[in-house]
């Protein structure tokens, strides 16, 4: 046995230290009666921060929408589960990976998606999707690029080893994130209804086993480290950014999926934020038991690490499981064929305790219900966002200009440099690769398909959280319906500033009551999804940031909308606009202003013009939404992926770029467009003819230029500035 290691004196400095305010340490001190250890004290740090309690957030979040006659298990496991028909259902999760990624990008990037992956094949899934969303500083701002350059062959390096598709996803640029990138991951995957895997542990004195890779000194501190803000001490914290490995990954999960076949598997979690120490907290706090560990026992790849850095370590490809001990040698088996580490680490209890021994030295002994479920709970002070000022009037623009000031922005460029860093076809099931809107996988072995987005408008939340919440939602119905899928439920990735900030918990607020607001009424309930809190640099906060992830499902595949507009067809307009240029795109770009109220969002008409899509798709030939750059953009950019130059009858510079909320653009012929007109009348839904395909120009108005101009500014602009 190795000789006792002093560990360090509890100080109000090492107490800081470790996130925990003098309240909360008090209050530790309340519950256990005595002063911690050091591994006590990193216990509660780990559990307590922000990014593993929710401790500011939590008492908002029950106000969302979590449940309907599609949800099999909603927010509180490590992923949401839906069910799709069948007998099958789809699980997914969205997950931040922020802090981690602005200090070492690709390790923070790749191990955003290792984690991810886990979420979903911890339920008993095998992944079939993934995207992410990214939002980045100003393109000028001297760490832009090398973010960029990093956290994409981060995403792409982990995502392709590992061999799942990426299918979707955003990038942004803004200077509010200079100092504090945001990379958001999402994955979704497939599992038979009936054998969802959950983490609840049960059953006393059945074995907790240890699953996957060795621990190392990676990671330690890093759920406390993604609770706080950033400031010059920045590269301080490299040493808490985990270091992935995506083919044991990949060897991980077919062992996980193999081992759930045998019946062994009472319960399993992913090792993620916190490492063995959140995880067993959350089994055994979900279960209702206790949990000893024998820390001796744990697989380790360094000499000497201590209690502390075995409980907090974040080295990735973990697992932990209680398994049932009559089936123990064939789990062992299954794990050493796919040479993987299967070590049985302690055992579950009856008292609430969670017991963590070395060497037979009692290192952290407490009240494991108290580490997750009494963790503290804050309702913060916040006022709410004032009202937007009106928008002084906008000067007139050349339309043909207005556009080409939009396509030359990296913000809406086409983003090929990104995604064809990405394996985006990997299992063959891939129908619809990034670039226009949602992307769409086939349930493998039938007709039917699952369609993925991710949504939100930064600026329209920060000038009206409530407004821009329900946007959010309402653009990734949107992008589903204009692929022809049924919504069916969503995620979300939470990302603000510095909830101490009354005016920060205030977009917090306002944008979880537009948020819930809009799955109400759409019946897209929020199934799993993140909170990120602290996304600050020297005080300075990102926009407000809830990025929304949704599935919608196609029954049969030949029901997609993922057709390309002809020659000479007719160009629709759907649902009704007022030229809202408030917080637009074109006032960003062309006039550097933003300025005005996000545009209104009416769920009710949300609902009439999504329903009326998806009742008149046989006759689209091809269908997307209105968002960012309104009709100018929209139109512009289904021609350009066809190949074809569009006439747009509108002239108005409001009515062109405006960004009014509800709307689609669709391209089919004349007996079609009739016949959508007079559903449309029916339905109560506004419907007009604006333009036509066809021709090698881009007219909007009188205004025009080349196709093949506009294509290579479109298609160049991106790469030009940060490949």
């Amino acid at each position: 046995m190795p000789a006792s290691i002093t560990e360090p004196a509890i100080t109000p400095d090492l107490i800081a230290a470790h996130g925990l305010k003098p309240e909360e340490y008090a209050r530790i001190l309340e519950i256990i009666g005595r002063e911690p250890s050091f591994t006590e004290l990193g216990i509660f740090s780990a559990m307590w921060n922000e990014h593993c309690s929710y401790k500011s957030s939590k008492i908002h979040l029950r106000k969302l929408p979590t449940e309907g006659p599609q949800v099999i298990c909603g927010p509180g496991e490590n992923a949401g589960v839906v069910d799709i028909g069948d007998g099958q259902a789809v699980v997914f999760k969205m997950e931040s990976h922020n802090h981690p990624s602005y200090i070492e990008p690709y390790q923070g990037a790749a191990t955003g998606v290792g984690g991810i992956l886990r979420d979903v094949f911890t339920m008993g899934a095998r992944p079939i999707a993934a995207m992410n969303a990214l939002s980045f500083g100003e393109v000028s701002h001297p760490k832009t690029r090398s973010l960029v350059a990093g956290v994409v062959e981060g995403i792409g390096g982990y995502g392709n080893c590992f061999g799942v598709p990426t299918v979707g996803g955003e990038v942004r640029f803004h200077p509010a994130y200079n100092g504090n990138c945001l990379v958001n991951a999402f994955a979704a995957g497939l599992a038979d209804a009936d054998k969802i895997f959950y983490s609840a542990a049960s059953g006393v004195g059945m074995p907790v086993v240890y699953l996957g890779a060795k621990t190392g000194r990676d990671g330690v501190g890093g759920a406390t480290m993604a609770s706080a803000e950033f400031d010059d001490t920045i590269e301080e914290k490299r040493p808490t950014v985990q270091v992935g490995d995506p083919f044991t990954e990949k060897r991980l999960m077919e062992a996980c999926l193999e081992l759930m076949a045998t019946g062994a598997v009472i319960s399993i979690q992913d090792m993620g934020a916190a490492g063995l120490t959140c995880s067993a907290v959350e089994m055994g706090d979900k279960g209702g038991l206790g949990i000893r560990l024998d820390l001796e026992k744990v697989p380790v790849r360094e000499t000497a690490m201590t209690a502390y850095e075995m409980m907090l370590s974040e080295s990735q490809e973990r697992m932990l499981m209680v398994l049932n001990p009559a089936l123990e040698a064939e789990a062992k088996a299954v794990f050493d064929k796919w040479d993987l580490d299967f070590a049985i680490v302690g055992e579950t209890i009856a008292e609430d305790r969670f017991l963590i021994v070395h060497h037979g030295e009692t290192k952290a002994d407490l009240p494991l219900s108290k580490l997750a479920s009494s963790a503290p709970e804050y309702d913060r002070p916040w006022v709410p966002t004032p009202e937007a000022a009106p928008l002084d009037p906008v000067p007139a623009v050349d339309p043909i200009d207005g556009l080409k000031a939009l396509l030359a922005s990296p913000n809406y460029a086409r983003k090929h440099w990104v995604w064809e860093q990405y394996d985006t076809q990997v299992m063959a099931d891939t129908l619809r690769t990034p670039g226009l809107g949602a992307g769409i996988v086939r349930v493998h072995g039938t007709d039917k398909a699952l369609a993925f987005t991710s949504d939100v408008t930064p600026r329209y939340v920060r000038a009206n959280p409530v407004q821009g919440g329900r946007q959010a939602v309402a653009e990734a119905y949107r992008n589903l319906i204009a692929v022809g899928a049924r919504p069916l439920a969503t995620t979300d990735n939470l990302n603000f500033g510095n909830p101490e900030k009354p005016e920060i918990m205030g977009q917090f607020v306002g944008a979880l009551q537009g948020i819930g607001e809009a799955c109400a009424a759409l019946d897209m309930p929020i199934v799993s999804g993140n909170v990120s809190l602290y996304n600050e640099t020297d005080g300075q906060g990102i926009l407000p940031t809830p990025t929304i992830g949704a599935v919608g499902l196609i029954d049969h595949v030949d029901e997609a909308i993922m057709g390309q507009p002809r020659a000479g067809d007719i160009l629709l307009l759907i649902g009704a606009g007022e030229g809202h240029l408030g917080q637009s795109a074109l006032l960003a770009e062309v006039f550097n202003r933003e300025e005005g109220d996000a545009p209104p969002v009416d769920l009710d008409a949300e609902r009439a013009a999504g329903e009326l899509i998806l009742e008149v798709r046989e006759w689209i030939g091809a269908c997307t939404d209105l968002s960012d750059g309104g009709l100018a953009l929209a139109a512009f950019e289904m021609a350009e992926a066809a190949g074809l130059g569009v006439s747009l009858d509108e002239a108005d510079m409001a009515q062109l770029f405006g960004e009014d909320q509800g709307r689609y653009i669709v391209a089919c012929g004349f007996d079609a467009a009739e016949a959508i007109m007079v559903a449309a009348g029916r339905a109560g839904v506004p419907v007009a003819s604006v333009g036509r395909f066809g021709g090698e120009q881009v007219s909007l108005g009188a205004s025009s230029a080349p196709l093949a101009e506009l294509s290579t500014l479109y298609r160049g602009a991106f790469a030009a500035q940060l490949g």
